[in-house]
């Protein structure tokens, strides 16, 4: 039997590498986006509307997967946001998309997927986090703390999902070659991590039995004393 991801921002950079790199080791894929007319579906990869702001989205986006698919093995929380709130600038509002994006978004989906992935047996939970979830390198707090809480929250599925089978893991990588970087560090091209190795890793984590489950994965592209 075909096993069956969701995955959330999956119309470009990271999450458009995984659906590529699932796509082609046989998935079949329920793609959350927020413009699906964008994307292009096939028989084995439908197209979901899928807005992180709308708190009925990862229950309705859940429901329609398990229409389409009848079952679901693997969530792959991507979608994310970083704009700058610092304790000295930024404006203070953006907090609220942060943590609603960031956090209560996949937190909504994995409750909503928690059943399905109960009765795979080896559900699979990946969330995207970053480094920022590990250490406190730059001055954006309020990234910083979204996804420090996106750790916390990879712990929770792998507490509450253990005897069922589910099996979490908070891929934290540093910076990554994508559109939510640009103009944000100044790293040259051979420091940043190409969405595709994060791909590759991300089915690994899946493919792994539950017995090899890795709770946290630091990727880096540069050398940091703590990491």
């Amino acid at each position: 039997m075909h096993r069956v991801a969701l995955i959330s921002g999956a119309n470009r950079g990271i999450g458009a590498a995984v659906a590529r790199r699932l796509a082609a080791a046989g998935w079949r894929l329920a793609l959350g986006v927020r413009r699906p007319a964008a994307v292009a579906g096939t028989d084995t990869c439908t197209v979901h509307r899928y807005d992180a702001l709308d708190r009925d989205a990862g229950a309705r986006w859940v429901a329609e997967a398990v229409a389409a698919h009848g079952r679901i093995d693997a969530l792959i929380n991507n979608a994310g946001v970083a704009p700058h709130v610092g304790l000295e600038d930024g404006d203070e509002s953006l907090l609220d998309d942060l943590f609603d994006i960031n956090v209560k978004a996949p937190f909504r989906v994995i409750r909503a997927a928690l059943p399905h992935l109960k009765a795979s047996g080896r559900g699979r939970v990946i969330n995207l986090a970053s480094l920022s979830g590990k250490r406190v390198l730059g001055l954006n707090v309020g990234y910083q703390m979204s996804k420090h809480a996106v750790v916390a929250l990879t712990h929770a599925v792998r507490r509450v999902g253990w005897p069922h089978g589910i099996r979490a893991t908070a891929l934290c990588p540093g910076y990554v070659d994508t559109d939510l970087i640009a103009g944000k560090h100044d790293l040259t091209p051979d420091e940043l991590i190409q969405p595709e190795d994060l791909a590759r890793m991300v089915e690994l984590l899946l493919d792994l039995p539950n017995s090899a489950s890795i709770a946290e994965l630091l990727v880096n592209g540069r050398y940091e004393t703590m990491l």
